[in-house]
């Protein structure tokens, strides 16, 4: 074990089991904020366990992770809207927790990698990761202020 793998093991073992929780238990608006959180720390677990074990095929698994997740949570959003609009998610701290998390290991692991393809595809993974989680976090809590329509 290295300290790639131990960072990536306290995250999906407390991050992760967190999610699993509160998808598990509660009201809803917990749970689709958990399965929206679940993938924003499952993808840099990825790329750490990508990092620890020298597999780069993990970074593809997390590009398809950070792309898909949060379709999947605006797939529940938009089925979901007439119940969450009584009682919409309150998470932007625990939002912008997760995604600074994202941002930290995308960066540390550019600056690990150095320049050339594999850079781009953590930059590529990074991106998605945190711009989903912003946009799929915004549209359970009923959208965007002043837009009227959620």
């Amino acid at each position: 074990m290295n300290g790639w793998t131990v960072t990536a093991t306290a995250a999906l073992a407390g991050g992760v089991g967190a999610t699993v929780w509160g998808v598990a238990t509660g009201p809803l608006r917990r749970r689709v904020v958990a399965q929206n959180l679940s993938t924003s720390l499952a993808c840099p677990s990825l790329l750490l366990l990508a990092q620890g074990y020298q597999r780069p095929s993990y970074v593809d698994l997390a590009l398809v992770l950070a792309l898909l997740g949060p379709v999947g949570t605006l797939v529940f959003a938009r089925l979901l809207a007439d119940d969450l609009e009584k009682d919409p998610p309150k998470s932007a701290w625990l939002t912008y927790a997760v995604a600074g998390f994202g941002a930290v290991v995308v960066l540390v692991l550019c600056a690990v990698t150095g320049p050339g393809r594999t850079m781009v595809k953590l930059l590529v993974v990074g991106a998605l990761l945190i711009g989903g989680n912003l946009i799929a976090s915004r549209a359970l809590a009923a959208g965007f202020a002043g837009s009227g329509d959620g």
